[in-house]
């Protein structure tokens, strides 16, 4: 058994794809628009992946956005989907930078948790050993629910 993909529905396709592509640093591997079913899906890949991703199609995340307007509830029953990061300090500052608010900071130097606009919670864990506790994230208090 080999891990392929994880489907998300999405409302706004360009959104979608500036957080994910612009803000969070996934690369798009490959689309695909469906006229008869009226549907686009878009997989993206970690930075780290893209490559094992065009080859293997995994593993890979899938947006798919249907074009006539729907109405998603229960993004948060989804749970969350967990990226391994190289510096978690320099990603939750260039998303912050870039207007993403950041739940849950990386108090710990270890993990922390934004959400897509959809409503989809991702987890970055830093990779190897947490990173000594550090400012602004040492004090930044939790925001909302992820």
């Amino acid at each position: 058994m080999r891990y392929l993909h994880t489907m998300i529905r999405v409302s706004d396709l360009e959104a979608s794809l500036d957080f994910f592509c612009n803000k969070v640093g996934f690369v798009e591997t490959r689309r695909m628009d469906n006229e008869k079913g009226r549907f686009t899906l878009v997989f993206l890949a970690a930075s780290e992946d893209a490559e094992k991703a065009k080859e293997l199609r995994s593993p890979e995340i899938e947006l798919t956005y249907n074009w006539d307007p729907e109405e998603y509830s229960g993004g948060r029953n989804f749970g969350h989907l967990a990226y391994r990061v190289k510096d978690i300090y320099a990603l939750c500052q260039k998303m912050m930078d870039a207007g993403v608010t950041i739940l849950r900071p990386p108090r710990d130097g270890r993990m922390a948790f934004v959400r897509s606009p959809d409503g989809i919670s991702l987890e970055f864990l830093q990779d190897g050993e947490a990173l000594a506790p550090a400012e602004p994230w040492a004090s930044m208090p939790n925001t909302g629910s992820w």
